[in-house]
């Protein structure tokens, strides 16, 4: 049984130009490398994926901003709350258009959601969250998150986050973003 409620309604929902306002994150950890990895490289750095409750495919974690708290801190309780990561936001990624066809209503008749993403460093993963009845997580490298990424706009934030890591100027030379038998391009 799990402590933590997960938020419900559009009550305290935000919108802007007829957009419904969402926050989300893209997980990260490094993981040590296996006998498959690079021999100069020692760790490898793993993103987490959530099944969809809708259909096939992987998602991050994301939903709606709510009035009460920050952009960030709305990407951090989506993560709680979906995927059952803590962690510590490190990078604003962008801003990601998107039409979702089941969360039409008055204020975006349209179902237009504007989604602000994240890089998040997760630093605990719990044993319970909200929605773990419904949501499984998997740890993947950047190249099979983009083969199994559900929506393109996601798969967008997921290459902006690799090139933010790959650009970084602090980067640890011992770590990578991908399995180094894979090219990380789109």
């Amino acid at each position: 049984m799990c402590d933590l409620v997960a938020r419900t309604g559009r009550h305290q929902q935000r919108y802007k130009d007829g957009y419904r306002l969402v926050a989300g994150c893209v997980p990260f950890k490094y993981f040590s490398c296996d006998e498959n990895c690079d021999t100069n490289t020692k760790k490898i750095i793993k993103v987490l994926m959530i099944n969809s409750t809708s259909g096939p495919g992987l998602l991050f974690p994301k939903g709606g901003w709510e009035n009460d708290e920050t952009v960030t801190e709305a990407a951090v309780r989506e993560a709680i709350e979906e995927a059952g990561v803590r962690g510590v936001v490190k990078e604003y990624l962008d801003d990601y258009e998107f039409r979702s066809k089941s969360h039409q209503d008055e204020l975006s008749p349209e179902g237009w959601c504007k989604a602000s993403m994240f890089a998040l460093y997760v630093d605990e993963e719990l044993e319970s969250w909200p929605e773990q009845e419904t949501r499984e997580r998997k740890w993947l490298t950047i190249q099979e998150a983009a083969q199994l990424c559900r929506h393109s706009w996601m798969k967008d934030a997921l290459f902006k986050f690799a090139e933010y890591y790959d650009n970084a100027d602090n980067n640890d030379s011992n770590i990578t973003t991908e399995d180094d038998s894979i090219p990380a391009s789109r």
